[in-house]
């Protein structure tokens, strides 16, 4: 491949979950192999074994760059009754005992090519050798492309032509979402709310030759680095070791704004009023870090009450530049009610006078 050759617009990765979901559920669709194009870390292979979960279903996944090619063609043996060579299937292959399932070929473009072929015969025909991939089984298969700057090889187009293709990309809200499922740190949340641009940084990261960047995996690993008891050197080590240099130093750099902008715990213990609106924070970073510390800390019937009413608050923020005082308040009511659906608390909410007061001003306001 030159250049960039997708000729299809770009999706996000709960898009792409999607329409798997469906894909599935559809008996003849899923006889057709999908193909999830994206950078590292973006959530493919994530996807596909959320999918499988949906539907109670088992998956096989293949990462092909570790395997060889007689590990999926499986290994050839004499047999004198019929004076023939045959081979016996790998038992990682589904039998005909598993009616139905995902296939998940993952690292696909990656792989050594004699192993390739033998992926591509579970793809094109749904079979390699003797063995024959069961009719309910889907085949979804991952990798990248030459301009994600990863190794690969070459995709042909009558492989190309045998498979739906999507290509993923980040969202930014599509990850901050899968971020709060998934309860990542809060200072990770905020700075990529105010900074989503740093993501993921693959293009500046081949743009300037630099081995480690930013990537969404990355700040899974950066939220787990944060949670942790490490000490703080050895967690600027850590961070620097998994996104770079330059992103770590911007990130701590608003990290300090964000712990040094408002204590979360401080102002759920503070009185309503005046109180309150002394600890307010008065910089994006900080509005943000509060945010997703407020949600993180919301975790029963007080703290998700007393939240919602620091959020009712939002307009006494004092602060020397403009902020989106607003956009963040409607945020901040969003979040909290979703997180109270998840957790049981929607009682909690509706039955707030911050949260009524907040729905009727919206209704007052168009």
């Amino acid at each position: 491949m030159l250049g960039n050759p997708m000729n299809i617009p770009p999706v996000s990765i709960a898009a792409a979950k999607a329409a798997l979901v469906e894909q599935y559920s559809d008996p003849t669709l899923r006889r057709r192999a999908s193909m999830l194009w994206g950078t590292r870390g973006v959530g493919k292979s994530s996807i596909v074994r959320q999918v499988a979960d949906h539907f109670g279903v088992p998956l096989v996944d293949l990462r092909l760059t570790t395997i060889e090619p007689v590990d999926i063609r499986g290994a050839i043996y004499a047999d004198d009754a019929l004076a023939k060579t045959v081979w016996f299937p790998p038992e990682f292959l589904p039998s005909p005992d598993q009616p139905d399932g995902i296939l998940f070929l993952d690292e696909l473009t990656a792989a050594d090519q004699r192993l390739q072929i033998s992926a591509y015969s579970l793809i094109l025909d749904r079979r390699v050798g003797h063995y024959r991939l069961p009719d309910g089984w889907q085949v979804v298969a991952a990798g990248n492309a030459s301009f994600h700057g990863a190794v690969c090889h070459d995709m042909g187009t009558a492989l190309a032509d045998r498979m739906f293709h999507f290509n993923v990309q980040t969202v930014i809200d599509s990850f901050l979402a899968h971020a709060l499922a998934m309860d990542f740190a809060p200072e990770v949340m905020a700075y990529l709310k105010v900074r989503p641009d740093k993501l993921d940084d693959t293009q500046s990261q081949l743009a300037n030759d630099h081995l480690i960047g930013a990537s969404p995996r990355g700040w899974e690993d950066i939220s787990n680095v944060l949670k942790s008891n490490l000490s703080e050197n050895a967690k600027r080590v850590f961070v620097q070791g998994r996104i770079g240099a330059a992103n770590a130093a911007e990130f701590f750099g608003v990290l300090r704004e964000i712990q040094a902008g408002t204590d979360v715990m401080q102002l759920l213990a503070s009185r309503p009023g005046p109180e309150t609106a002394a600890l307010l924070p008065r910089t994006l970073d900080g509005l943000y870090g509060m945010i997703y510390g407020l949600l993180a800390a919301s975790t029963d019937a007080d703290t998700m009450a007393r939240a919602l009413e620091i959020v009712e608050q939002f307009p006494d923020i004092r602060s020397e530049v403009a902020l989106p005082i607003r956009e963040s308040q409607t945020l901040a009511m969003e979040l909290l009610m979703q997180k109270a659906l998840e957790v049981g608390l929607e009682a909690t909410v509706l039955d707030s006078a911050s949260y009524r007061h907040y729905l009727e001003e919206r209704r007052s306001e168009g």
